[in-house]
C-alpha cells in the first residue's frame, strides 16, 4: 500500500505537540500503561488502522506485553489472558469507537463495569486514549498510512 499523501500531522506540524500532550495526559491519568497499549490497540484494529496496529504492538511489545496477549485482542471476550479490569477497558473501547452500530452506542452497563475497576479520573483517562486513539486512525486510514511507516 502507499499513502495517498504524508500524514496530517506531518504536513500540518502543529498537529504533532498537542495531539502528544493528550496521549501524555492519557498516560499520567492513572490507569496502567499496559491497558492504555491494549485500548489503542483494540481501537485500531477496529478501524482497520495498519499502521496504528502495527506500532501498537510494537508499542506494547516493547513495554513489555506478550506475544499471546497481543495476538488475543481481537478475541479478547474468550481468551483467558486478561484481567477483568482489561476486559472492562477493553468493552469501553469497542462501545466509544463503534458509536453507529446501536442506539444507546455505550450502555450503562459497559460504563458501569469500566467505573466499578477505574475511578473517575482513569475513566477520564480511558476515553482520552480512546478518543486520541480514533483519532490517529481517522488520519491514518483516510490517508493510507502503511504499517511501519516512520511519519510521525
Amino acid at each position: 500500500m502507499q499513502a495517498r499523501t504524508r500524514n496530517p500531522a506531518v504536513v500540518l506540524p502543529g498537529i504533532t505537540q498537542p495531539v502528544l500532550d493528550l496521549l501524555k495526559v492519557a498516560r499520567d491519568g492513572g490507569v496502567p500503561g499496559h491497558t492504555l497499549e491494549l485500548v489503542h490497540l483494540r481501537a485500531s484494529q477496529i478501524n482497520g488502522c495498519g499502521y496504528c496496529v502495527d506500532a501498537g504492538a510494537r508499542s506494547a511489545r516493547k513495554a513489555g506485553e506478550s506475544e499471546e496477549r497481543l495476538f488475543a485482542v481481537a478475541a479478547w471476550r474468550e481468551a483467558p489472558y486478561f484481567t477483568d479490569a482489561e476486559r472492562a477497558a477493553l468493552a469501553l473501547t469497542e462501545a466509544a469507537t463503534r458509536l453507529s452500530d446501536r442506539a444507546d452506542p455505550v450502555p450503562d452497563e459497559v460504563w458501569d463495569e469500566a467505573a466499578r475497576h477505574y475511578d473517575e479520573r482513569g475513566l477520564a483517562a480511558l476515553t482520552l486514549m480512546i478518543g486520541v486513539t480514533n483519532l490517529f486512525n481517522r488520519f491514518n486510514v483516510t490517508t493510507r498510512q502503511p504499517a511501519g511507516a516512520a511519519d510521525w
